[in-house]
């Protein structure tokens, strides 16, 4: 058997395919990939031909002072922001103590209303993200270190 196979065997009571370690099969045998639900396949149905008129009728709306419509037309013209960038004044991270220098400047961006809280535990996330990193990094140069003097 290829390392591509997968020996599947119907173990189950139900009728479903497991595979020798006892585990589900990949995929969902009773639905097609990509098949989409009858009530969704009856939505579409009823909007097949209609799009350009729906879309011109929201459009009227928005113009008549539907706050609804508008907000609709808007968020398809310019999507609500997921995500945007901050900029306040962070320490180079040299190594791992640098982390708590940079850690005291996003308490302090937050403190000082430069970062809302929320922006202040992402970059904190990311801090000790790096802050990880360097760690790893000066352990397997230690590491390195002490088996090279014993070879």
């Amino acid at each position: 058997m290829s390392p591509s196979e997968v020996a599947v065997s119907v173990d189950d009571a139900a009728g479903r395919p497991r595979n020798p370690d006892g585990t589900f099969a990949p995929g969902n045998p009773g639905k097609p990939p990509g098949s989409r639900h009858k009530a969704t396949q009856a939505v579409l149905a009823l909007l097949d031909g209609e799009a350009e008129a729906l879309t011109r009728k929201a459009v009227e709306r928005a113009l008549e002072g539907d706050t609804t419509a508008l907000r609709l037309c808007l968020e398809r013209l310019a999507p609500p922001r997921k995500d945007s960038p901050v900029t306040f004044a962070l320490p180079a991270m040299q190594s791992a103590t640098d982390a708590a220098q940079a850690a005291g400047a996003v308490l302090a961006a937050v403190a000082g209303g430069d970062l809302t809280p929320t922006e202040g535990a992402h970059v904190m996330a990311l801090i000790d993200t790096y802050r990880r990193t360097l760690e790893t990094t000066e352990l397997e140069r230690r590491l390195a270190a002490l088996e090279g003097g014993r070879a």
